[in-house]
C-alpha cells in the first residue's frame, strides 16, 4: 500500500514538473511581450500562472473532471478577498443573479452616484471575486454606491443567460435606487472587456424605458463591441501578446456562442461571413475608420475569403446587436449617454473600441478617451495583485474616478 501511494505520489510530481515546464515552454515560443511594456518579467509571470491554469483546466476537462473554465473559475477564486475598513460590502441575490453591493462606510447626507459594474473574463472566466478589488477602489475613491453583477456563464449557460442576466440585474437596480441611497440622475454602467460590451448594449437596450431612470454615462473598458472582424489592425498586431491571445479569444468566442472551434481558421480569414455582409458593415469596421497612427505596427490589410456556408449559418448570430453593440443602427446609438472609453495599445480588442469611440462621435455623443501606451488586455485586473501590480492598473482606475467625479 506504501509503495503504491508513493508511486502515485512520484507520478503526480512528474505530471506537475511536465505541466509546468511545458507552459514556461509554450509561453517563450508563442508570448509576445512588447519592449514598450513596464515590468516585461511581471507580464511573463502573470502570463505563465494564467497559461498553468488553462492547462491543468484542459487536462481536467479531458479526464473528464470538469470543464476547463470551471476549473479556473474554481481556482481564481480561491485568492484571498482583501477587506476595506472605509467599505461596506454586502452579498445580495436578485433572483436567481448574485450581485455585491459596495458602500461607502462614511455617512452621507445626500444621495450618491450609483455604478453598475459588469466583470469582464470573455464570458467563460472572470467572477465577482475576481474583480472585488477594482468594485472596492471604485466605490472608495469615487464615493459611490457600486453595484457588481455575478451573471451565470457558460458552461451550464450559454448565450443570452449572460447577458439577460446583466440587464434584469440594472433593472431591478434602477427600480431600486432610493434603497441604496443612489440619486436616480447619476447612474453609471461600467465594465471591462466582455463586460464593457455589456456596458454598451445595456445603454442601447435602456435607452427608451420611461418607466427607468435613465442611465447618466458609460465606462467601457477595453470593451468586446464586435464578434465579426477578427482581421483588424489590434488582432493582427497584438494576436500574440499576453492576457488576450488570439487563439484564447477564439475559445471564448466559440464557447459563449456555442461555436464549433473547428471554424478557427475559417474565421480568421473572414470566410464566416458572405460578402455582403462585409460590404454591409463595411461603414463601420472598415480599416478607414481607424486611425492611421494605429496602423504603423505589423498591420498588413487582407480580403476576406470566400464565404463558407456551413461556417456562416452556425456563426451568424455574432451579427447580433446583443453580442456585437457596435453594429447597431445609427438612431439607437445617437441616444445612448456619453462614454468614457479606455483603451489599451498592446490589446486585442483596442480597435473595437476606438471604432466606437468613432461611431459616438459622428453621432454626437460626448466621448471622453484616454490610451494607455504602455497597457495589455486585463492590466485593470493587476491593481491588487501584489508584486504583480502594474502601475497602468491605476492610472485606468484613476480615469475612471475623475470621469465619475466630473458627471
Amino acid at each position: 500500500m506504501l509503495f503504491l501511494v508513493l508511486t502515485l505520489l512520484m507520478a503526480a510530481c512528474v505530471l506537475a514538473a511536465g505541466v509546468g515546464l511545458y507552459v514556461i515552454c509554450y509561453h517563450l515560443l508563442t508570448a509576445d511581450i512588447p519592449a514598450a511594456i513596464s515590468y516585461p518579467w511581471k507580464l511573463r509571470v502573470f502570463h505563465c500562472l494564467f497559461l498553468l491554469l488553462l492547462t491543468w483546466g484542459k487536462i481536467f476537462e479531458i479526464l473528464r473532471i470538469c470543464s476547463m473554465s470551471r476549473f479556473v473559475c474554481f481556482a481564481h477564486d480561491l485568492l484571498p478577498v482583501k477587506t476595506d475598513p472605509d467599505v461596506v460590502v454586502t452579498d445580495l441575490r436578485f433572483g436567481m443573479i448574485p450581485v455585491k453591493l459596495y458602500k461607502p462606510k462614511a455617512s452621507f447626507w445626500a444621495t450618491r452616484t450609483g455604478i453598475v459594474f459588469y466583470h469582464g473574463g470573455g464570458g467563460v472566466l472572470g467572477s465577482l471575486k475576481t474583480h472585488h478589488g477594482i468594485c472596492c477602489h471604485l466605490c472608495k475613491e469615487s464615493d459611490s454606491v457600486v453595484l457588481s453583477v455575478g451573471y451565470r456563464m457558460q458552461p451550464e449557460h450559454k448565450f443570452p443567460v449572460p447577458i439577460t442576466d446583466c440587464l434584469v440585474a440594472t433593472i431591478h437596480f434602477l427600480k431600486s435606487l432610493n434603497a441604496y441611497g443612489v440619486d436616480p440622475a447619476r447612474v453609471v454602467v461600467c465594465g471591462d472587456s466582455v463586460g464593457g460590451g455589456i456596458a454598451a448594449l445595456a445603454c442601447q437596450q435602456l435607452r427608451s424605458r420611461q418607466d427607468l431612470p435613465t442611465i447618466r454615462a458609460q465606462i467601457l473598458i477595453q470593451a468586446l463591441l464586435q464578434a465579426l472582424d477578427f482581421q483588424l489592425p489590434s488582432y493582427q498586431q497584438n494576436r500574440n501578446v499576453p492576457m488576450l491571445t488570439q487563439h484564447f479569444a477564439f475559445y471564448c468566442w466559440c464557447h459563449f456562442l456555442a461555436i464549433s472551434p473547428s471554424w478557427e481558421s475559417t474565421v480568421l480569414k473572414g470566410a464566416h461571413l458572405p460578402m455582403e455582409v462585409w460590404e454591409k458593415y463595411r461603414k463601420w469596421l472598415g480599416p478607414e475608420n481607424i486611425p492611421e497612427r494605429f496602423k504603423q505596427r505589423g498591420y498588413c490589410q487582407m480580403p476576406h475569403a470566400p464565404v463558407n456556408e456551413k461556417a456562416y449559418l452556425e456563426s451568424s448570430l455574432a451579427m447580433s446587436v446583443m453580442i456585437s453593440p457596435l453594429l447597431a443602427e445609427d438612431d439607437v446609438i445617437a441616444q445612448v449617454p456619453e462614454a468614457c472609453i479606455v483603451t489599451c495599445e498592446y490589446d486585442l480588442l483596442r480597435d473595437d473600441s476606438l471604432l466606437y469611440k468613432k461611431r459616438l462621435e459622428d453621432l454626437g455623443v460626448p466621448v471622453t478617451w484616454h490610451h494607455m501606451e504602455d497597457g495589455f488586455h486585463g492590466v485593470l485586473n493587476s491593481i491588487d495583485l501584489g508584486c504583480l501590480y502594474f502601475p497602468c492598473s491605476t492610472r485606468i482606475l484613476n480615469v475612471m474616478v475623475n470621469f465619475i467625479k466630473g458627471l
